[in-house]
């Protein structure tokens, strides 16, 4: 090979090695970019709140699943200032709105969208960046859990520091078997006896939390009774 094809073969491989360095380069770039889009987007778009304590009690006043109350207590932390309203959601078998209490604020609105509905709280007050607000809500259901199998469901809608959900049986019946699912995970967790509690009226309870819940995560807490 001639001197000037020696050259040029040189010439030919420092190129192609200063092409796939810049390649190398260009590619750690684009993904540090993504990552940086992706951080950025999740912080400015949380939403109106933070939610410090999400805790969901489903109390069963009798054996035949006729008669149930959720007792809900949020914790919330609002992260813009002018909030004056406050949003539930319900869903699931019965009439899951045979009655509706809540404090702090006033249910004024409530509509049906797909399976779900919406009840919009207004607080009768300015809410303000920073301000820390707790949510007691009681919500009765008649005929909604008269099967041998039932459940009862969380969606992380907002970023969720503490998740616990629990079902209080009534003395008569008392749970037989107790799972928790996570859907976008496709994972079942069988819930075992340390999940399992008696209160002092006698009732079992069955209790399950998280300090790790997954943003728009749907958390169900199934049972045999």
């Amino acid at each position: 090979m001639s001197s000037r094809g020696l050259r040029l073969s040189l010439r030919q491989r420092l190129l192609y090695q200063l092409a796939a360095l810049l390649a190398q380069e260009w590619q750690a770039a684009l993904g540090l970019a993504l990552h940086l889009y992706a951080w950025a987007t999740r912080t400015t778009h949380r939403g109106l709140y933070d939610i410090l304590e999400y805790d969901s009690t489903l109390e069963l006043h009798d054996p035949q699943g006729q008669r149930a109350t959720f007792h809900k207590r949020q914790r919330v932390r609002f992260r813009q200032d002018h909030i004056l309203a406050f949003q539930d959601y319900a869903w699931g078998d019965g009439d899951i709105l045979a009655e509706y209490r809540c404090s702090p604020g006033v249910a004024v609105d409530r509509y049906q969208e797909g399976d779900r509905w919406n009840i919009l709280i207004s607080l009768r007050e300015t809410k303000r960046k920073g301000d820390i607000t707790e949510f007691l809500i009681e919500r009765t259901v008649q005929d909604g859990f008269t099967q041998v199998e039932e459940w009862q469901q969380a969606e992380i809608r907002h970023p969720t520091c503490h998740l616990r959900l629990a079902v209080v049986f009534p003395l008569e019946r008392p749970c037989r078997r107790a799972t928790l699912q996570a859907r976008s995970r496709h994972h079942t967790q069988v819930l075992g006896a340390d999940h399992f509690q008696i209160l002092p009226d006698g009732r079992q309870q069955v209790v399950w939390e998280t300090h790790q819940a997954r943003d728009l995560e749907i958390y169900t807490l199934r049972w045999r009774w």
